[in-house]
């Protein structure tokens, strides 16, 4: 609500709000459910009895205007009237634009909303389905009303769950769909910066055949088209927004698939799932990948999709993955909430969540952090993953360790995690070669500890590293 008791829209968000932003050295802005949705999937958000009782467990007090629909069932490719339409989206950008951001919005290419104007205009946009299809399986077909008199059209779903009842399922071996499709993100691409395309896996041709098979012929009687539509898709809206940015949600190890199809930026949840299962090894042979795919990787603790991370680990653990996951390579995804500790995961059909106290300490922990992302060392410089040795014989401890480097016009960061539940002593050798007869200092940017150490020794034999379980080092290291 704004402060004259009305409902807020984009030109409500403070000036102050956006500084602080601006001035913690975030460079992009996520607005997730700017997009106009309708009443077909509000009505199924509000009907469905076990929704409806997972919504009262994170809203005890939840009124029904609070359940909005779900924000990736969409009707309309303009901003929402509620939040001021695409007049104030406008204007919004260009304050973003003005304190350096940039801002990012959502495709979804999977599916519409049920009263999304193509379904009655163009019912052979989606995959069609039979009376028979529709009385074997009501969880994955319904029957709509289009131009040509009632259809029965798939859910939107994926090959692995049922369908998603609020939305519908397009079909991307139509190209009469991927015309439309490639001109709403053309459109959609003079609007922001750049696009999160949600599932962007799902229009890949072997996961179509995989989900559908021989329903997914276009319903036209067109000739099927089995290319994939992001190769088609993303060099058109380049060719009219050149610095233009698509990063892919995406799983089932498809993400080289779609850097390689032209995507800037791909979801890493292998590394958020190996920090949740706390297996130092793990996250080490994740961070062997090729350095290209990594400065592509998004690293994330939490998203709308995850659990809090407030919640999910425990405090000393939370912090360790913290420095493991933002200190990488890669674009630095936080979630809204995730720097003050909010521990509720809401669901995105609600339009309101619950209040939560501010984790003060969580909170210094992350500015303190963000102070170091600040910097150029981690944005442009070279990164580089360190050895950890064993601080001598049987000792075990160092397989817990995890530790690199970054470097950049002679300042250099050394960071090192002990990821593990014991106490754990190694050496880690350090990548510079010039330290020799030289002082040098290591200054820890997330505590208050300093350090002195000879520059030969740490040439010949490493830094020496005893931390407790979870504890961890960002060290400025100034020769």
């Amino acid at each position: 609500m704004s402060r004259d008791g009305r409902l807020a829209t984009l030109d409500d968000v403070p000036d102050g709000y956006l500084d602080s932003l601006a001035l913690l050295g975030f460079d992009w802005l996520w607005l997730l459910g700017i997009w106009q949705t309708g009443e077909a999937a509000r009505t199924v958000s509000r009907s469905h009895a076990d929704w409806v009782n997972g919504y009262k467990s994170q809203l005890p007090d939840l009124r029904p205007e609070d359940i909005t629909g779900s924000p990736f069932a969409i009707k309309n490719y303009t901003a929402c009237n509620d939040f001021g339409g695409d007049e104030a989206l406008a204007r919004f950008r260009q304050r973003l634009a003005k304190r350096g951001m940039k801002l990012l919005l959502d495709f979804v290419p999977n599916h519409t909303a049920p009263d999304h104007p193509w379904v009655f205009a163009h019912p052979e946009y989606y995959i069609g389905g039979s009376d028979d299809d529709l009385a074997r399986e009501p969880g994955n077909y319904r029957r709509v009303d289009t131009r040509h008199g009632t259809r029965v059209i798939a859910y939107g779903r994926d090959p692995y769950f049922p369908g998603w009842p609020d939305t519908l399922q397009v079909n991307y071996r139509s190209t009469a769909l991927r015309k439309a499709m490639i001109g709403e993100l053309e459109r959609i691409s003079t609007q922001c910066d750049g696009l999160r395309c949600d599932m962007a896996m799902l229009p890949l041709p072997d996961v179509i055949l995989r989900t559908w098979g021989e329903r997914s012929r276009p319903g036209d009687g067109s000739p099927a088209v089995d290319s994939p539509f992001w190769l088609e898709a993303l060099p058109r809206v380049r060719g009219k927004q050149p610095s233009f940015t698509f990063m892919a949600e995406v799983y089932w190890d498809r993400e080289y698939d779609l850097q390689q199809q032209g995507f800037d930026y791909t979801y890493d949840k292998r590394l958020y799932d190996r920090l949740e299962s706390r297996q130092a090894q793990s996250v080490r042979g994740h961070l062997c990948a090729d350095p290209e795919f990594q400065k592509r990787s998004v690293r994330f603790l939490e998203n709308h999709d995850e659990p809090r991370a407030a919640a999910s680990f425990p405090d000393d653990v939370h912090r360790a993955a913290a420095v493991l996951a933002f200190l990488v390579p890669g674009m630095r995804f936080f979630h809204e909430g995730q720097l003050e500790g909010r521990r509720v995961h809401v669901s995105m059909h609600l339009g309101r969540r619950p209040s939560e106290p501010v984790d003060e300490e969580l909170r210094a922990f992350y500015l303190q952090l963000l102070a170091v992302l600040k910097s150029p060392i981690p944005r442009d410089g070279d990164w580089q993953l360190l050895e950890c040795h064993a601080a001598w014989e049987d000792n075990v401890t160092a397989e817990q360790f995890i530790a690199f480097s970054w470097q950049h016009e002679g300042s250099r960061l050394l960071a090192a995690v002990n990821f593990g539940p014991a106490q754990g002593q190694c050496y880690i050798p350090v990548p510079w070669h010039d330290l020799a007869g030289k002082p040098v200092m290591l200054c820890d940017r997330l505590t208050v500890a300093s350090y002195e150490r000879s520059g030969e020794d740490l040439q010949h034999r490493g830094l020496y590293l005893d931390l407790p379980p979870w504890g961890y080092h960002v060290f400025e290291v100034r020769v």
